[in-house]
């Protein structure tokens, strides 16, 4: 695993990247050795925030925690992690057993662990489907869309490239655009 750190606010000391190294290290053992951790650390009057992400083959792990202490974000963050990967690699071994995944994704995060019990794994059940024509816009209208129905995102058609993108509101107040590549 290769670490990378950055500091918003803040400096992050020797000490603190050797804490977070070795928190995060509990997670090697469900990780590939090539994976790249990026560590954001900010502080904001007296609360520290930890965002981790870890992108993964067709995934992204990702734990965003706000506390007063830098240790317990650590702690929460790797907690966090723990249980998205134990997740993703029970919901590969379920379609492993339905013939869909292949040999390649399973192996990828390793075998260390076991998936929780199908009796203890909620299933994800859809209770509305929605189904509404796309009309061209910029992302500028989807935005006064957004706001006029109150939502916190946008699905629309963009006018200049024909596909299909997401406006959002961010925590911050802001707004963001998802295009695909």
């Amino acid at each position: 695993m290769r670490f990378v750190f950055t500091g918003k606010g803040m400096t992050v000391t020797e000490g603190i990247k050797e804490r977070t190294t070795k928190k995060l290290g509990r997670l090697e053992k469900f990780l590939p050795d090539d994976v790249e951790v990026f560590v954001t650390l900010s502080e904001n009057k007296h609360l520290t925030k930890m965002e981790v992400s870890v992108p993964l083959h067709k995934r992204m792990l990702r734990a965003e925690v706000t506390n007063g202490d830098v240790s317990a974000c650590m702690d929460q963050a790797v907690d966090i992690l723990e249980r998205q990967v134990v997740k993703y690699k029970t919901r590969l071994r379920d379609r492993r057993r339905r013939s869909v995944a292949t040999n390649d994704e399973l192996t990828f995060l390793g075998t260390s662990i076991e998936p929780e019990t199908p009796e203890n794994t909620p299933e994800i059940k859809l209770t509305r489907t929605k189904r509404f024509a796309l009309k061209p816009m910029d992302a500028q209208e989807a935005v006064m869309g957004m706001e006029l129905l109150d939502h916190d995102f946008y699905v629309f058609r963009n006018a200049w490239t024909d596909e299909i993108n997401v406006v959002y509101k961010r925590k911050d107040g802001e707004y963001g655009l998802i295009e695909p590549q």
